[in-house]
C-alpha cells in the first residue's frame, strides 16, 4: 500500500510539473491576441467561482438559508463593501435564517 501511494505521488507531481511547464516551453514569444489575453484574464475568476458557489449551496442545513447568505454577499460586494464585511454581514444572516427556521419547524 505505503509502495504504491509514493508511485501515485510521483505521478501526480510529474503531470502537474508538465501542465505548468509545457506552456512554458511551448510559447516563447508574448501573446498579443486580445482575445486569449482577456481568456487568460478571466480564468482565475471563473475557477473560484465553479468551486465557490456548489459549496455555498451545500453548506448550510437548508437551501434558502444558503440563498439568504449568497445574496446578501452579492448585494454587499457590489457596493463595495470589503471582504471582511461581506463574510461577516452573510455568516449573521444564515445564522438568522437557519435561526427561524429552526424556531418554525
Amino acid at each position: 500500500m505505503t509502495d504504491n501511494f509514493f508511485v501515485y505521488l510521483l505521478l501526480m507531481a510529474g503531470i502537474t510539473y508538465l501542465i505548468r511547464m509545457l506552456p512554458l516551453l511551448l510559447i516563447k514569444r508574448e501573446i498579443k491576441n486580445r482575445f486569449i489575453l482577456s481568456f487568460l484574464h478571466y480564468v482565475p475568476y471563473a475557477v473560484l467561482a465553479v468551486m465557490t458557489i456548489p459549496a455555498i449551496f451545500y453548506s448550510t442545513s437548508d437551501l434558502l438559508s444558503a440563498c439568504v447568505g449568497l445574496a446578501i454577499a452579492l448585494v454587499l460586494s457590489y457596493c463595495g463593501r470589503s471582504l471582511t464585511t461581506v463574510a461577516l454581514v452573510s455568516c449573521v444572516g444564515v445564522l438568522v435564517v437557519e435561526m427561524i427556521i429552526q424556531f418554525v419547524n
